[in-house]
């Protein structure tokens, strides 16, 4: 607790260095963002007023009215720059007046508040109109409001969800609270070290959310293995001393190789070259590190401690079904048709998981924008209306120069010869001409080239690499220049590129290094092999579950959301670094508890059935922790975290049901005694002392069949 508490106060005291915008770019996109922002270029925040009519036709005495009380209310305001002149739409419908604020743009959210104390009251003055903004500011409050409150409803409903479950599977409320304490601590630890890590690696907005989500999930599996282990042990007639070292023995060696591949999965992030990835990638392997000390320590001296008393506040039907002694009914017939036809089962269930797979195939991926931002914000309410009174067509590219101060007359000119090409070339929007700003040093050049065509749109994309092809053309004759042509269309180009060069190198990782693990871990490429496909086929059956929920909108309407027909850019390669990782947590899990049951001498087919079997009720109430944890994030109103937790929720439930109970038995059955190979299975035997001192394990030799 010191440790956390610890945490928790240098990360308060040192703050978070979030990520700018011009540090997330990659590519000539990138380039051009940073090239700007090194210009200073002044950016002030901007809000605009937009007047409708509530009913019907706008009256123009009443608008005009309106219009008078919004000009002077905001002029009156210290927060306020500037009003422009009223703008009317071509239907005569709408007036726009637009209004600059004082100080940046990275606080506006914090200024706006008497800007919309004057909207609301010009509107409640003028019942017959209505009076919406939409800006900087108030786009950002709003979003910033809408998020607290989504999180403050998950986290209200994830932690007594998480302890019902728990409640329900150990039957005492001490001994479901441990764990649930120990995830919470994880998560504020965390939390407090990578505002720390921060400073050296900047933080995405939601690695925050990241962690919560990651530490819920692994930090309650952890504690829950150890837990379960020594109840078995207790009613197996082991001392309470012994069952906490039993359970050292054995969940604590699945915790560190779990813990492991998670870290390994989500270092494979690092790889992507890309920010975001790199601060994601660093809070959930802070995250998960912090989870993986806590279990090593805390829970067992928690269990050590507590004794009998973990299982105070019992829940009387609960206890007596958590209590119940008997072997299983329900997982040994569940598990009939992997043991009795394994090959039958391994191609009809690994054909449902390719089928469930198969719209992954045309994955599209695009980077959230304005149309994904939640409909219910005021703000996104009013960007809808004023696009629809004043539509704007196409998109815009900026060109960005950095030279010596020296070569700005060749910049310049070069410059404007481009502008003079632009205007001859139908790609290029004629209504709007090309405006050349010029920072205050005169090292940094900025071109904005209008484009009539949609930013998706293919003729936007050919007017932006016709502008990289020109742009060096132009500037020949110009020495000590960096140059690039960036904006919406260029940044979106850009990291789909950079995603296709960088991810094999991720997958590469992933996969080489979750492999190496599980040998170190089971001494048998055949496991590990295993573990590498049976991954392999929950994450893609999970891309294509979440392919079809938001890019064809199979749950639109369920899950509230409006369908851009793509997946988030960055989601794809984080779940699959993610899911590499949690997949684990089962298969380590329950593979140990089978090489048990061989190590003891059993069949492989009868230790198979018996270290799933009892390994059913925990991997079961982790599984279902998960997928409750996961599910609360796919209700939240961004679709980044409503995709997010619907891919990993799908994964969870995947993995958990059909790979647990019908490929891993299937695939190990047919294996036979490759499953152990190179021939000789050193494994541990669990056997139980009288006293606390006694040796608790012993190394059995399998020798294999011919």
């Amino acid at each position: 607790m010191a440790f956390v508490a610890l945490a928790v106060v240098v990360g308060h005291t040192v703050g978070t260095n979030t990520l700018r915008d011009d540090e997330t770019g990659v590519g000539e996109s990138g380039l051009v963002s940073r090239i700007v922002a090194s210009g200073n270029f002044p950016e002030k925040p901007e809000e605009n007023i937009l007047v409708t009519a509530r009913n019907g036709p706008l009256n123009a005495e009443v608008a005009r009215a309106a219009v008078s009380d919004l000009t002077e209310g905001m002029r009156s305001l210290p927060q306020t720059e500037s009003v422009g002149e009223p703008i009317a739409s071509a239907d005569r419908q709408a007036v726009l007046v637009p209004v600059v604020m004082t100080g940046d743009t990275e606080t506006a959210d914090q200024r706006v508040d008497p800007l919309l104390s004057v909207s609301a009251r010009v509107e409640a003055d003028h019942p017959s109109l209505r009076i919406e903004q939409v800006g900087t500011g108030s786009t950002a409050k709003g979003l910033t409001e809408t998020l607290g409150e989504d999180f403050a409803r998950a986290e209200f409903v994830s932690v007594p969800l998480t302890l019902l479950i728990l409640l329900a599977v150990f039957g005492a409320l001490v001994a479901a609270s441990v764990p649930v304490v120990v995830a919470l601590t994880s998560v504020g630890a965390a939390i407090g070290l990578s505002s720390l890590a921060s400073q050296v690696l900047p933080a995405t907005s939601v690695v925050s959310s990241v962690i919560l989500l990651m530490g819920m999930a692994v930090g309650v599996d952890y504690s829950l293995f150890y837990l379960s282990r020594q109840r078995e042990e207790l009613r197996n007639g082991a001392s309470r001393p012994d069952a906490v070292r039993i359970a050292a023995e054995t969940s604590g060696h699945t915790v560190v190789v779990s813990g492991v591949t998670v870290i390994v999965a989500m270092a494979g992030l690092y790889l992507a070259g890309q920010a975001t990835f790199t601060s994601l990638a660093t809070g959930s392997i802070i995250v998960v590190a912090v989870a993986v000390l806590a279990s090593l320590t805390v829970v067992p001296a928690l269990l050590a401690t507590l004794g009998g008393s973990v299982d105070r506040l019992r829940v009387p039907v609960l206890w007596r079904l958590s209590a119940r002694a008997g072997e299983p009914r329900i997982w040994p017939r569940l598990l009939l048709p992997s043991l009795r036809h394994p090959a039958v089962t391994l191609v009809l269930s690994v054909g449902l998981l390719l089928l469930l797979a198969a719209p992954a195939l045309s994955m599209k991926l695009k980077q959230p924008g304005a149309d994904d931002l939640p409909r219910d914000i005021p703000a996104v309410q009013a960007l809808d209306h004023l696009s629809e009174a004043f539509p704007s067509e196409g998109t815009t590219h900026v060109v960005a120069v950095r030279a010596p101060a020296g070569e700005a007359p060749d910049v310049r000119a070069g410059l404007l010869l481009l502008a003079e090409r632009v205007r001859a070339n139908g790609l290029f929007a004629h209504d709007r001409e090309p405006d050349l700003e010029a920072s205050g040093d005169d090292r940094v050049h900025v071109l904005t080239v209008g484009t009539p065509f949609g930013s998706r749109s293919e003729q936007a994309a050919t007017s932006l690499r016709l502008l990289r092809s020109w742009l060096p053309e132009v500037l020949a004759g110009t020495t000590d220049v960096e140059l690039g042509v960036g904006g919406k269309v260029g940044q979106s180009l850009d990291f789909t590129d950079h995603l296709e060069q960088r991810a094999p190198w991720v997958f590469g990782f992933v996969l080489t290094l979750t492999f190496l693990a599980m040998f170190w871990a089971f001494r048998s490429p055949a496991i590990a092999l295993t573990a590498v496909v049976l991954n392999l086929l929950s994450a893609a059956a999970a891309f294509g579950v979440l392919v079809g929920v938001f890019q064809y909108s199979w749950a639109e309407s369920a899950l509230d959301f409006y369908s851009s027909g793509a997946v988030v850019s960055w989601l794809p390669l984080f779940l699959f670094a993610v899911l590499f990782g949690l997949s684990m947590d089962y298969h380590v899990f329950v593979v140990g508890r089978i090489r048990e049951a061989a190590a003891a001498q059993l069949p492989l087919r009868a230790a198979i059935a018996q270290g799933i079997t009892r390994s059913a009720g925990v991997v079961t109430s982790a599984a279902v922790v998960m997928v409750g944890v996961f599910s609360i994030f796919g209700t939240l109103s961004l679709i980044e975290f409503k995709q997010l937790g619907v891919g990993l929720a799908a994964a969870i439930l995947i993995d958990a049901v059909v790979i647990r109970v019908l490929v891993l038995p299937a695939a190990m059955a047919l294996l036979g005694p490759w499953n152990w190979w190179p021939g000789r299975l050193s494994a541990v035997a669990v056997g139980r002392g009288p006293a606390l001192g006694d040796e608790v394990t012993q190394t059995l030799p399998i020798r294999l069949p011919r």
